[in-house]
């Protein structure tokens, strides 16, 4: 690597040197104020050489330029690596002053010196080759021609307006004072070396540069990894013809998220989730996972794109809601698949599926090894991963589900060859990730707030229960298909004698259950009426719900409590288990559960809710602990005994890392507060675990509280935050819970047959 100090002027002008900005780069972005700021910076230069009082004249640092030299013959191409906004806005203003002017042979300079070089191999001559998106606009603009709408437009149009201004303004600032300026704004041009012993990796290069300014996405770190290794031409072909049309064009916002499920279903293991609208430390360690994986698993780049593209239209489908491609050719067959993706993954939104359900696809749609899922084997799979999962919804139960579903990944070969079942893979994990039985769902059922408690998914329960009793597809999703109260929400005088005596209790137990529920397609105009005319009502519906309803001459606690016995049972057909599964313990009982995990794992604030900590461990030190408060004040006090990490940098930046500025406190602050509302004592805690008392009178000003009174999945998310910002690794920190059967995690996947487990024995 070399640096030398250049006018943008020089690096422009150079004869036999073309400019190549990879086509997959950011795209020009500068705006308005940017470009103002520009030719501001230009036309200081210029007052500067015109000041007859100035005799050191104005010059302006204009930042970096990072250039990969390619030679080609007597020419030589430049890859931008770095600084193609700054090139591009220098050109575009010269295109400007260029159109502006009216001698023909400062235009013809212009085009000469600056926009085009008889050495390029790029179309037109043109020397600087933008990226595909602005190339056609730019092209347009150096050849004279009217550039499509887009922001290269509006930056050429500012910039000539900004010289029409100053024209207009400042007669004495004519075409060769520009020319002067640009040739007075330097840059740092930096070369990087080609020899590879020599550690100038361009991708390196490009990482580091741009960690200063808006961070890159994991889909950005991933395409440039792959095609920065690339000469420019390659880099042209494959991204022009393979990455953005098959990859970045089908999948656009959900890139980022496809790369790390196709990251967890080849590696088969669980893996941080990353955030295009909140690049963090996830994103970063993500790529590195990813770039260890391609260098260790593909001889070349091109070798990856082709692998990863096979995955794309599989995974299009399982992000789509609708999906227009043929999974089967049989055309029954291929509805039922896309309705059953569609459950999973936009009716319950199972996220934790999307890796292992795009290897099913991989071998049901190619195969694998010369295994092969068939089209009957995949549905009958898919089938039961939704009734696993609605079941776990009506419990509540959600937790684990990213850590462990993954590790079944290895069993898609047994499955496809029907050497073990999903209900059994399903019915074998740990308690808190088991397959709930007949007896749980029913009995959740019985006594649940259906209306409320499972509200993102109760209209798709009843729509399936709807079509598996009568067979005919029922548009669930439909906004005029609503759920409606058979006993109103609020109780008539009618309603009260129809109820009887307990009319409220009544009320109050069964208005959101699953018993007083029916699906219909006018909910509006049904209301509050009496049961007779809400009978009259409901059987001009075309939904066989009302059968079980408009049969009935009454609608008191026993009509309800029978209606639910039907409810519950159409549920259990419809989400069905086969017999041996119906009322078993559906979980592995001979399995030993984790019991650590790391407040930077995705869902460590769900594991901590409703467990309790025993230790906290930290660099293999262990401290016994005893609720979550303990947990925060000792990770505080190891973080401020630290020689590593700035303690005070965590009183600075509290909003940042809480949303509050007062979780850690002085006294003498405190004391304000409790001056205002005497219970806030009780809130806060000293790092030796004391709660203030009113009969202390002396306390020193700068003695430190920390705010307690919060949820364990609030700990939880504040020592995050504080790993995040100093970069502590997950492994550093752990916390090891009480031992009890809510613990969601596991470390490995042991299948047992059921014969083989406690419970058969």
């Amino acid at each position: 690597m070399k640096t030398e100090n250049h006018s943008i002027n020089d690096v422009l002008t150079k004869n036999a040197t073309s400019f190549f900005i990879p086509p997959f780069q950011r795209a020009y972005a500068w705006g308005k104020p940017e470009i103002e700021r520009y030719f501001s910076d230009v036309i200081r230069i210029i007052k500067s050489e015109l000041n007859s009082k100035e005799h050191d004249k104005l010059e302006h640092f204009f930042g970096t330029i990072v250039i990969k030299a390619e030679e080609q013959g007597f020419a030589s191409k430049s890859v931008v690596v770095d600084g193609q906004q700054r090139l591009t806005s220098t050109l575009l203003f010269l295109i400007a002053l260029r159109d502006m002017e009216d001698n023909k042979t400062r235009k013809q300079q212009i085009t000469d010196l600056y926009l085009k070089n008889n050495t390029s191999d790029f179309e037109d001559k043109i020397k600087l080759k933008q990226v595909t998106k602005d190339w056609e606009a730019y092209k347009a603009l150096v050849n004279g021609q009217e550039p499509s709408a887009g922001i290269i437009k509006t930056a050429y149009q500012i910039f000539t307006k900004l010289i029409n201004d100053t024209k207009k303004n400042n007669s004495d600032i004519i075409f060769e004072h520009y020319i002067l300026a640009i040739k007075r704004m330097n840059v740092a041009v930096i070369f990087l070396d080609e020899r590879p012993h020599k550690g100038e990796d361009p991708q390196i290069i490009f990482e580091t540069l741009n960690s200063l300014g808006k961070a890159l996405t994991l889909a950005d770190l991933v395409r440039n990894f792959i095609l920065l290794s690339l000469d420019s031409k390659k880099q042209s072909v494959l991204y022009e013809t393979k990455w953005q049309p098959k990859i970045e064009a089908q999948l656009n916002d959900d890139t980022s998220k496809f790369y790390r499920d196709y990251l967890q279903y080849k590696t088969t293991s669980s893996i941080k989730v990353v955030s295009d609208e909140k690049v963090d430390s996830n994103t970063k360690e993500v790529y590195q996972i990813f770039k260890e994986y391609v260098n260790d698993n593909f001889t070349t780049h091109e070798d990856f794109i082709n692998d990863i593209i096979r995955f794309v239209p599989w995974y299009k489908w399982i992000i789509s809601e609708i999906v227009n491609d043929t999974i089967s050719s049989d055309a029954t067959i291929d509805k039922e698949m896309k309705e059953l993706l569609r459950n999973i993954f936009h009716d319950i939104k199972a996220e934790a599926f999307k890796p292992f359900v795009l290897g099913l696809l991989e071998y049901n749609q190619q195969g694998v090894n010369g295994v092969k899922l068939s089209d009957d084997k995949l549905i009958e799979i898919l089938k039961v991963i939704r009734t696993y999962l609605i079941r776990r919804r009506i419990l509540g139960l959600a937790q684990g589900e990213n850590k462990s579903i993954i590790l079944l990944i290895d069993k898609i070969c047994d499955l496809s060859n029907s050497t073990v079942s999903m209900i059994e893979l399903l019915s074998n994990m740990f308690y808190k990730m088991r397959t709930p039985n007949d007896n749980e769902v029913s009995e959740q059922l019985r006594t649940i707030n259906f209306y409320e408690g499972v509200k993102k998914y109760s209209k798709f329960i009843l729509g399936k229960i709807e079509e598996n009793n009568t067979k005919v597809a029922v548009d669930f999703r439909n906004s005029k298909i609503s759920i409606e109260h058979i006993m109103p929400q609020t109780l008539s005088n009618f309603w009260k004698n129809e109820l009887g005596e307990y009319s409220e209790n009544i009320h109050k137990q069964y208005l959101h259950n699953i018993g007083n529920l029916i699906l219909t397609e006018f909910n509006v105009e049904i209301g509050n009426k009496p049961f007779a005319d809400k009978k009259d009502k409901l059987n001009k519906s075309s939904l066989n719900f009302r059968l079980d309803v408009t049969s009935r001459t009454s609608w008191n606690e026993t009509d309800i409590k029978d209606h639910q016995k039907n409810m519950i049972s159409w549920f259990l057909d419809t989400f069905p288990l086969s017999d041996n599964y119906k009322t078993a313990n559906n979980w592995n009982t001979r399995s030993v559960e984790k019991v650590n995990f790391s407040p930077l794992d995705d869902e460590a604030g769900e594991i901590a809710e409703g467990n309790r900590p025993s230790k906290l461990i930290i660099n293999s030190k262990e401290v016994e602990v005893k609720t979550w408060q303990d947990v925060f004040i000792e990770f505080l006090k190891w973080i401020k005994k630290s020689a590593d990490y700035d303690y005070d940098s965590i009183l600075l930046n509290q909003e940042k890392l809480f949303g509050n500025e007062q979780i850690i406190i002085k006294w003498k602050d405190l004391n304000s507060l409790i001056d205002e509302h005497i219970d806030k004592g009780k809130r806060y805690k000293t790092f030796e675990g004391s709660v203030w008392d009113s009969k202390t009178t002396v306390l020193e000003d700068e003695l430190e509280f920390i705010h307690i009174n919060a949820s364990a999945k609030t700990f939880i998310s504040r020592i995050a935050n504080i790993m995040d910002q100093f970069g502590i690794s997950d492994d550093c920190v752990e916390i090891v819970l009480k031992q009890n059967r809510a613990i969601v995690m596991m470390d490995s996947f042991e299948f047992v047959s059921p014969c083989d487990c406690v419970t058969c024995k």
